[in-house]
């Protein structure tokens, strides 16, 4: 995205400069509007925006008539003066408002937008991952005040939307006709006080009238005699048209109940009938799904007729991708590779622009497939690596702590998920009230720490020499993040601001982490660990849709793993995860999308194109496919990535190279293991499919900090089998967190009023500071939790719980 300049005042018009530094708090939403320019370097130079804040709403338009594409924005844009004729370009701009709908580039709402300030001049406004707005204010002064302006109409944005919430709520439970009859008699009642008020003004206004005229006798006196009567005139003469407004205000309210009345009755019948249409829809939809299913070329089993609301994959757990079929497999790469800069660091242009299309069809044939190399099926699909081991420190033996390796029964309480989420079609998922009932006994930030299950894959990649066989290994580990989602369906506990969670697993896996959640809209958790040889670090936050039969969501912001000892840096965003069966039928996980992992630093122009293959029916692919391959700085593919993510992936390096350059074809040696998923215990499905893992992320811990996901109550109580309780504590804790930001917004406005800036709210182990070779702002860890944890001083920690 390019840099956006304003001009002196031309991005903050002079009837807005009050607004945005002190009035704003005393408006119910603050507005801005106006001219920036935007640099290019493609035929001209700069290019007019118009720039709107409205609504809880950010967006800019592009002046008709300049229709070329930003291509690259310098690193330090040149000031221009203000534009020569301002009110012309206004008057130009309302009368081509229409069109201007047509070339809008970018909108944000605010109520879920991330304001970051970059210097004392630049600030950045990202909804995490779609838009992302590079503006430069002409001073210190001007840029706090956009700041200001942008905050402030984020939380109003927040508010609205939380109210129009809560008046969805009641009007779904109100009967039209009852609340009219509320509100004609409310109406009724106030008229009646109107018309006593009116009595006594009419009373006291004769007396006053009679007592004035008693005081006629002098010139001056008799004047200003005068002009108070006609003003008491005047003012019973506005009373009477205000008790007749108001009569006229009842009558039509009485006259046209009769109609609001069948009109919500309409409404609501037509809203009743659209969820029975998509709930037939649906079932409509599974049935040929299983037909499909029964009928497809591969299939190896048929499902049973009596069983029409139940959907089973065809592909059985821990299936081999060794056969001669799919070890060999044609893939699509693109021809120029996607990299971060700093017009886009969320991966994604403000500009809309699409990425290059073109692609390159590569060919992967495997030769002797039948003299694979067993030896290097190594140990890192051990089944022990979860069970307490012994390590030697200094000569001595010292025996791991003995962790749980279940949790408590799931309880048996059946519930309707189409009869709570049918209102919430096209919401955010976050946003959903959905009950503790739909969850598991884990938090979003434990279920993240679930990532690192097979962390001895980064152990092995830390051996490596060459640098696209340590890729190769990472690319197995980003992979197996994905293993339970096969068959885990439960929502993590959505964690509360300032939420932390560490997991200290370093004598028995080697490894490391602490999480934080560092942003509630949008909600975002920053997570650090360290390991034997590598460190790894992510920001995620998401974007999720309810779209009836499915909820889809899309992962943003990125994953880094760093290797010390060679410099070696790698980074990458997680694909696309779709929950199917939402309202009938058995709920089943997808992963699909592309994924680009590319190296930075010592392995600058190493890359990794990988491809995961959305689940079909009509397909003789193995289902949960995943494929793709390793290439070097010069876009020589040397390594192929090949499996399941829900089984095993093998790599394979290429030995010789034939077709043409267009469309070439690689020869690869034996295959071996990478990385071989661990089956859960087989009574796993009576405690929500947990892994051994995941089993004892939960499990409580001493001297933890007291902000920490253990030490949650609503999840603590929901582990236990105490649902009720549960989901009494999580309205609590939600309520609590509702009325800090109240607090905090308060204070804001308060500090807004007075003209000084007021801090934006920090997280406590991370903090905000420039992405390397981007103007992004990230979190980064402090490296202060674990000296905290020593000492036990959580004195910054905040009170959530």
């Amino acid at each position: 995205m390019s840099e956006v300049v304003p001009s002196g005042k031309a991005g903050l018009p002079a009837a807005n400069v009050a607004t945005a530094s002190g009035a704003v708090a005393a408006q119910t939403e603050p507005d801005m509007k106006g001219w920036l320019l935007k640099w290019t370097n493609y035929l001209k130079g700069y290019q007019k925006r118009w720039f709107v804040l409205s609504k809880g709403v950010l967006s800019y338009y592009r002046s008709k008539g300049s229709m070329m594409q930003c291509i690259r924005a310098p690193r330090s844009p040149t000031r221009l003066n203000t534009p020569p004729d301002m009110k012309k370009d206004r008057k130009k701009h309302k009368k081509n408002q229409a069109e201007m709908t047509h070339t809008c580039r970018g909108t944000i709402s605010l109520h879920g937008a991330l304001i970051h300030t970059v210097d004392s001049c630049t600030f950045v406004i990202s909804n995490g991952g779609t838009q992302t707005f590079h503006i430069k204010a002409a001073n210190e002064v001007e840029r706090q005040s956009w700041v200001t302006a942008l905050e402030l109409a984020k939380a109003k944005a927040i508010r609205a939307m939380e109210s129009d919430e809560e008046e969805e709520d009641t009007a779904a439970n109100t009967i039209p006709s009852e609340e009219l009859n509320l509100v004609v008699r409310e109406l009724t009642f106030r008229l009646e006080n109107l018309k006593t008020c009116y009595d006594l003004i009419t009373k006291h206004g004769a007396t006053l009238q009679r007592a004035l005229s008693e005081l006629e006798s002098g010139d001056d006196l008799a004047n200003k005699t005068k002009i108070v009567s006609e003003r008491a005139t005047l003012f019973r003469i506005s009373s009477n048209a205000m008790i007749n407004a108001c009569s006229d205000y009842l009558q039509t309210a009485q006259t046209q109940g009769h109609k609001w009345s069948k009109m919500l009755q309409h409404e609501r019948d037509q809203k009743l009938h659209l969820e029975e249409m998509v709930e037939q829809l649906a079932r409509q939809h599974s049935h040929l799904e299983q037909a499909a299913h029964r009928h497809r070329p591969n299939a190896t089993a048929s499902a049973s007729d009596d069983e029409d609301n139940e959907f089973y994959d065809a592909q059985e757990e821990g299936g081999s991708v060794a056969s001669q079929e799919d070890s060999s497999f044609i893939l699509k790469i693109p021809v120029a590779h996607h990299r971060r800069n700093s017009n886009d660091a969320t991966g994604s242009s403000s500009e809309g622009e699409e990425g290059n299309s073109e692609t390159q069809q590569v060919l992967v044939v495997t030769d002797n497939l039948d003299n694979m190399d067993m030896t290097d099926r190594i140990s890192v699909n051990s089944s022990q690596a979860l069970t307490p081991t012994l390590s030697n420190n200094n000569q001595s033996t010292k025996v791991a702590r003995r962790r749980r390796t279940r949790v408590p029964d799931k309880p048996n309480y059946p519930l309707n998920l189409w009869s709570i989420i049918k209102n919430c079609i096209g919401k955010d998922l976050s946003k959903i009230p959905i009950p503790v009932n739909f969850n598991e006994p884990l938090s979003m930030l434990q279920r993240l720490t679930e990532d690192f299950e097979y962390s001895e894959i980064l152990d092995k990649a830390a051996q490596c020499k060459d640098t696209c066989e340590q890729l190769a290994y990472v690319t197995a580990f980003t992979i197996s993040s994905y293993s339970t989602t096969s068959n885990r369906t439960g929502k993590p506990f959505n964690p509360l601001l300032g939420e932390t969670y560490e997991c200290d697993r370093t004598d028995d896996l080697g490894w490391r982490c602490i999480n934080e959640q560092v942003s509630h809209h949008p909600p975002m958790a920053a997570q650090y660990c360290e390991g034997r040889g590598w460190r790894c670090w992510q920001e995620f936050t998401m974007t999720s849709k309810f779209r009836g039969k499915y909820i889809q969501i899309v992962p943003l912001g990125y994953a880094h793993v760093e290797f010390p000892a060679t410099g070696n840096k790698f980074t990458w965003r997680k694909v696309t995860t779709t929950v199917h069966n939402i309202i009938v039928g058995k709920l089943w996980v997808d992963n699909h999308g592309d994924m680009e992992i590319y190296g930075e630093k010592s392995a600058k122009g190493v890359k990794c194109h990988l491809k995961y293959l959305p689940y079909s029916y009509f397909t003789r692919d193995t289902q949960r496919r995943v494929k793709g391959v390793v290439m070097d700085n010069s876009n020589q593919v040397k390594w192929v990535i090949n499996g399941t993510w829900d089984s095993k992936i093998e790599i394979a390096p290429v030995t010789s190279t034939s077709g043409s350059a267009e469309n070439p074809v690689y020869k690869t040696g034996n295959y071996k293991t990478a990385w071989s998923r661990r089956l859960p215990p087989t009574d796993c499905d009576k405690y929500y499919n947990f892994t051994i893992l995941a089993c004892q992320l939960n499990e409580p811990e001493p001297n933890v900090a007291p902000t920490d996901s253990r030490l949650r109550p609503d999840q603590r109580l929901m582990e236990d089998g105490k649902w009720n309780e549960s989901n009494g504590e999580k309205l609590r804790l939600e309520e609590k967190q509702r009325a800090r930001r109240r607090e905090r917004e308060a204070e804001a406005e308060k500090a807004a009023a007075e003209g000084r800036p007021y801090p934006p709210y920090e997280p406590v182990w991370f903090s905000k500071q420039q992405d390397e070779g981007t103007d992004s702002l990230v979190h980064v860890f402090k490296g202060t939790y674990w000296d905290a944890k020593t000492k036990q001083d959580w004195s910054k920690c905040p009170d959530i719980f």
